[in-house]
């Protein structure tokens, strides 16, 4: 290696060091196959900020709800209100990817297009922005999410982490914060209210909700009803060449 001329070397070096990056983010993510995640990137970075800007008040609501603990509804609306090709995708929603392109070119308001897999790859590994650099790591770890992860566990790991109000986390936080009951306990309307604050926890309020929240709220519940209840995950548990998708 010492007679490689100076940028061969530098390559080499470059190499070595995205391989050992690429095997130990794969790791990691193996690890949290099994692993509840104890915190997420997203939650580190809001605190990061509350210490910043002086918020002695501020205090991070987060504890882990396993699937069995939890409301069957509860990840059924997320998927009813964010992403209903959930279980039959391999992470990226194509088809909503061009309609928010075709809404874009056309002038009109831009549209999300994240599939739920790759807001948990968002929440849990990256930092909040726009940027081509962040797009290209959720793009990313999106790919190793689906690789790695059944659809159960994705879901799984996108409800304990997702942002239901400022400083909540996750279902177990927001059953106790909005609804004092326990997640398993959280009917069909209860789900459909956390999911409408979804991906705008900020804008929208669980405990305060507007109009647009209720309204949006009543629509996730019809959609609820029309995937088939919370039946329609069962094929999160199943192979993927033997799923079969649903369209809206």
């Amino acid at each position: 290696m010492s007679h490689l001329p100076p940028f061969r070397r530098l390559l080499r070096y470059a190499g070595i060091v995205v391989l050992s990056w690429i095997a130990l983010s794969w790791f990691v993510v193996l690890v949290l196959r099994f692993v509840p995640p104890w915190t997420s990137a997203v939650m580190m970075e809001r605190q990061l900020a509350a210490l910043l800007h002086g918020e002695k008040d501020f205090h991070l609501q987060h504890r882990w709800v396993p699937w069995s603990r939890m409301s069957p509804w509860v990840p059924l609306a997320m998927v009813a209100g964010e992403d209903q090709k959930f279980p039959f995708h391999h992470g990226f929603d194509f088809d909503s990817i061009q309609n928010a392109i075709d809404a874009a070119d056309d002038g009109r308001r831009l549209r999300g297009a994240s599939t739920i897999s790759q807001q948990t790859a968002k929440n849990l590994f990256l930092w909040n922005g726009r940027s081509f650099v962040r797009k290209g790591l959720e793009a990313y770890f999106t790919v190793l999410l689906e690789i790695t992860w059944p659809k159960r566990r994705i879901l799984e790991v996108y409800a304990n982490i997702a942002q239901l109000g400022d400083g909540i986390y996750g279902v177990g936080a927001a059953s106790d914060a909005f609804f004092r009951q326990s997640p398993a306990q959280l009917g069909p309307a209860q789900a459909a209210r956390l999911a409408a604050v979804l991906p705008s926890p900020d804008r929208f309020h669980v405990d305060r909700p507007s109009a647009y929240v209720m309204e949006r709220s009543r629509w996730i519940e019809q959609q609820m009803s029309q995937l088939g209840g919370p039946a329609y995950l069962d094929s999160t548990q199943a192979p993927r060449d033997t799923a079969r998708g649903r369209r809206r």
